[in-house]
């Protein structure tokens, strides 16, 4: 399958899929005239990369940290795995920035917005 093909079945752009295949993500075979020739499974690999990027993961998380599909009985403990995980973090920034609203709201409260130029 040529690049134009896999964009088309995907709806990626052929920028997209030459940097997926800069970084690592994306394999393709050269064929004997230079065009890149990608596997017919390349299209569920980046229908899951691109459902991982909506989930929140990072390319480098994708990189590093999720299950390939070459098996997906033996990669699904690992992917709930990765999902927790996820949640996790998700958890986590929401603590955070719970806490730093609480500091604004905090902040606008006081007179002068806690500004010490606008208390003066």
């Amino acid at each position: 399958m040529q690049i134009g093909e896999l964009a088309a079945a995907t709806g990626l752009s052929r920028d997209t899929l030459r940097f997926y295949e800069k970084r690592g993500l994306l394999l393709s075979r050269r064929l004997a005239n230079g065009y890149r020739d990608y596997p017919p499974e390349a299209v569920q690999w980046l229908c899951y990369l691109r459902a991982a990027q909506a989930l929140g993961f990072t390319l480098a998380e994708i990189e590093t940290g999720l299950p390939l599909l070459d098996d997906p009985a033996a990669a699904a403990p690992l992917l709930r795995d990765a999902l927790l995980r996820k949640l996790d973090d998700i958890d986590a920034r929401i603590a955070g920035l719970s806490a730093l609203r609480a500091d604004l709201t905090r902040e606008l409260a006081r007179p002068g917005f806690g500004c010490p130029a606008l208390a003066a």
